[in-house]
């Protein structure tokens, strides 16, 4: 059987997986060794033993698991409220300070848990009904807050980061920090459309409401930021300057969790047991497509559909940056049919051997790659992102809402790929800064 008819099979068999509805880890893992013994030979099922092992044994995975049980104790710890509170405080009385402290939030949020879940979550909890109550327009409300809380999946310590970089086989810490002025340009665009609509629109943005606050009280709000923002120079800075790998950067952000947890006498069994069972699952959900994925790409190579692939690619006679700009819309499309690490695994594989064929830099690919995923998760109308919102949101409103609210963000994250992809000094000078 020829390369070509290899290649349309596994991927019609994918697609067609998919849509049945079952786990992405069994249709990889079930799909490989269907193909293995059907279209290869019954022996090189040695080879999916061998991913499993490996899968296993990478110490560079084990910052997964770290960075989830980080993320599950902070926000069982009570400082997202706190940061909240803060928040109204200092941005309640002007017009759109919700929105804008929203943004800032999940801004600080990312940089603690690297979850994209935590922040949509907890902001639909608490940020939604405050904006909705002041009189926000819904659109704004919800595609605010969809948008912002995809950060995570950009700044560090982003669990999506450390997977694309272990499937890429580059540096864990240079893709990281690779991730941080991206993460605030795409903040500060957010920033900027929405004070554009507080001026333009005035009716979608009310004006702040209350009693003046003293500064002073503003100011013993601030001792909020404390832990949260000790926790961030600890992780980030021990990165950057080569104190500690990203693992073990990991493992003391656990730590400082914990350590915040005691000082806000929230370090009870019940929090720590759910927070526990909340990184059991996540983690294993995370392996076992790390599994499949791996068997399928293996299986995929050595059936020599990756060679095929890359042949293709080659004998095209256009531009590098239109080849670009097609994986980036393969993965828009994928974004929202897939979860992220599923994406990571089936497509880094395939395109990394395509990039390094046109010359691009991997760290800046990489983070070209994290924003195009972020943009699929905004994406009507099955993005993940959307049904997080969904879940939190009052009756009174529908997906319609949302689909509209995150329509303008969804053209910054494109606006924000255009930037990074034109100047990428803006995403490389940081990793080339590091200390080795």
């Amino acid at each position: 059987m020829s390369s070509n008819t290899i290649l349309i099979l596994m991927f019609s068999g994918l697609t067609l997986l998919m849509l049945t509805g079952l786990p992405i880890a069994f249709v990889l893992g079930g799909l490989s060794l269907l193909i293995t013994v059907t279209l290869w030979d019954a022996s090189a099922v040695i080879i999916l033993v061998l991913q499993i092992f490996d899968t296993m044994r990478s110490e560079a995975l084990l910052a997964i698991p770290l960075y989830i049980l980080m993320a599950a104790i902070l926000q069982g710890s009570g400082i997202i409220e706190d940061l909240y509170r803060a928040m109204e405080l200092w941005f309640g009385r002007v017009r759109g300070g919700i929105a804008l402290g929203t943004v800032v939030i999940c801004v600080v949020m990312a940089s603690m848990t690297g979850v994209v879940g935590a922040a949509v979550t907890a902001m639909a909890v608490l940020a939604l009904p405050e904006m909705l109550r002041r009189g926000y327009d819904p659109r704004l409300a919800t595609g605010t807050i969809c948008a912002s809380g995809t950060l995570g999946i950009l700044i560090p310590p982003s669990v999506l980061t450390i997977v694309y970089a272990v499937t890429a086989q580059v540096s864990i810490g240079k893709m990281l920090i690779a991730g941080i002025m991206p993460g605030l340009i795409l903040a500060a665009l957010y920033m900027i459309y929405i004070v554009a609509v507080a001026i333009l629109r005035p009716a979608w943005v009310p004006k702040g409401d209350g009693a003046p606050v003293p500064l002073r009280v503003k100011l013993a709000s601030l001792k909020s930021l404390l832990l949260p923002g000790m926790l961030i120079v600890v992780i980030l800075g021990s990165i950057f300057f080569g104190i500690a790998t990203p693992t073990e950067a990991a493992a003391v952000g656990v730590a400082g969790a914990l350590l915040a947890a005691a000082l806000r006498r929230n370090l009870r069994v019940a929090p720590l047991w759910a927070a526990a069972v909340t990184t059991l699952r996540a983690t294993a959900m995370i392996l076992w497509i790390t599994i499949g994925a791996k068997a399928y790409v293996a299986i995929f190579t050595g059936l020599g559909g990756a060679d095929t692939l890359m042949g293709f690619i080659q004998s095209l006679d256009v531009h590098p940056y239109v080849i670009l700009a097609v994986m980036m819309l393969v993965l828009i499309f994928l974004g929202t049919v897939l979860d992220e690490i599923g994406i990571i695994l089936l497509t880094v594989p395939v395109f990394l051997p395509i990039v390094r064929a046109l010359g691009f830099d991997e760290i800046w690919f990489g983070v070209l790659y994290a924003i195009t995923i972020q943009t699929g998760y905004l994406s009507p109308p099955f993005g993940y992102t959307l049904f997080y919102m969904k879940a939190a949101m009052p009756k009174h409103l529908n997906m319609g809402t949302v689909y509209r609210g995150v329509t303008p963000f969804l053209c910054m994250q494109i606006l924000a790929v255009l930037i990074c992809a034109a100047f990428p000094g803006l995403v490389t000078w940081l990793p080339r800064l590091m200390s080795h």
